[in-house]
């Protein structure tokens, strides 16, 4: 007998129908012989719409984030009774936990809360009782006693964490999509369903814009080395199995492209190659929470140097701002920037053995005569810059390049 924590999310649980066919899926894998432990999302928009209703309050300063944790824990509440419900309707003995009364701790940090440690013992005994557990995601309570949310990707996050102290066969994630593809469909039509990624392509793929999981569960059950599937809620394919890499296999070259659309970037020119210059220019932008990302610097013959940084697209008025401060300090030439770029990634552990990746990607963008404006390259990942008008082209001509859509793998030369 195995167990399984299964994980729906919000599209899958988004009405009565939705929640009965979970249910039906669920009593599925009891009656195969396994034990089901299960945590879900709240209901489709429902997260949004909490966090709507306190906009309405106004004043979501630091002080009311104690509160708001109160409010959007209560989505995932809704759907655990209702789910616990629906499984008793349908003959499978069921019992809904909040984060709290599965034995999940986590630290002070309202909204954006970390897990510390899980008491497993009310949840075993409720398996060994032959109850599946239906736990919401999402929360947990601090050493206060005070109700807290784990922010993005919360519950992925639970539903990993469980599985570790668990010690579960099989941590699988319930989507509206098949699971992992080579990029996203709505780009390249013939985006292929990835039978299996390692966790390192995962948080790459993850970390560069694939929405499929969010980082910080995919870190989570690679930590804790729990074998992660990806897979739809509405339909009986076998999804994509995230799991460590397996050195008896032969890794395909690439197994994927991610990119994001959003992107900015923002150059200094003229600034003095001294040391702790990019402390100088980078500090103010840290202050402010800006996540920087590509950082390029150039070096020229008369002691000046170039700067340039990319950020997200939402920051791009706040970090441009704060570098025209920074620039009258260090005594720059100028400031400028561009909010019309988006970065592409090409993933894939077989980079480590296959040499000429890069040479292809580059060639095969110059071919669509678009501009290399940055690039950012590690073991198994190759990043570039470009302008957003050339994202959907650009990946497309990769994905065909690289034969990403076909079960062969493509023999890559310099």
């Amino acid at each position: 007998m195995s167990l399984f924590v299964q994980k729906f999310g919000g599209t899958s649980v988004a009405s009565i129908q939705h929640i009965e066919n979970v249910a039906r899926r669920i009593i599925a894998t009891r009656d195969s012989g396994h034990d089901v432990v299960v945590v879900v999302s709240a209901m489709g928009k429902e997260t949004d719409r909490l966090f709507s209703l306190a906009q309405e309050v106004g004043d979501l300063g630091s002080a009311t984030k104690r509160e708001m944790d109160v409010l959007l824990s209560t989505g995932e509440q809704v759907t655990i009774a209702l789910l616990a419900m629906m499984l008793k309707k349908l003959g499978a003995p069921a019992a809904s936990f909040t984060g709290s009364q599965a034995g999940i701790a986590t630290d002070r940090s309202h909204t954006k809360a970390r897990i510390l440690k899980i008491d497993k013992e009310r949840l075993l005994n409720t398996i060994k009782a032959g109850v599946v557990p239906v736990v919401a995601g999402f929360q947990g309570m601090d050493d206060e006693g005070n109700i807290t949310t784990l922010g993005r990707g919360g519950s992925d996050t639970t539903a990993v964490a469980l599985a570790a102290i668990l010690n579960a066969d099989e941590c699988q994630i319930y989507t509206d999509v098949d699971g992992v593809f080579t990029t996203d469909p709505r780009v390249v039509s013939t985006a292929r369903c990835l039978e299996r990624v390692t966790f390192e392509e995962m948080l790459e793929l993850a970390s560069l814009g694939s929405r499929v999981l969010h980082t910080r569960s995919v870190e989570f059950a690679s930590k804790y080395k729990v074998p992660l599937r990806v897979l739809s809620s509405f339909s009986d394919k076998p999804g994509t199995l995230i799991t460590e890499e397996d050195d008896a296999m032969e890794q395909p070259i690439i197994s994927g492209i991610a990119f994001t659309p959003d992107e900015a970037k923002l150059t200094m020119r003229g600034v003095r190659d001294i040391p702790g210059i990019a402390s100088r220019i980078l500090g103010p932008i840290s202050e402010a929470n800006i996540e920087v990302d590509m950082i390029v610097q150039n070096v020229s013959a008369d002691g000046s140097t170039d700067f340039t940084f990319t950020v997200r697209r939402d920051d791009y008025d706040q970090a441009i701002s704060l570098l025209e401060n920074v620039a009258r300090d260090v005594e720059a030439l100028e400031v400028n920037g561009d909010n019309n770029i988006a970065k592409l990634s090409l993933v894939g552990v077989g980079m480590r053995s296959h040499a000429g990746v890069a040479s292809r990607m580059f060639r095969v963008l110059s071919d669509e005569n678009i501009n290399i404006q940055m690039i950012s390259t590690s073991e198994i990942k190759i990043s570039v810059v470009i302008e957003e008008k050339y994202l959907e082209l650009a990946v497309r001509a990769l994905h065909s390049a690289f034969e990403l859509g076909t079960e062969s793998a493509v023999e890559v030369k310099g």
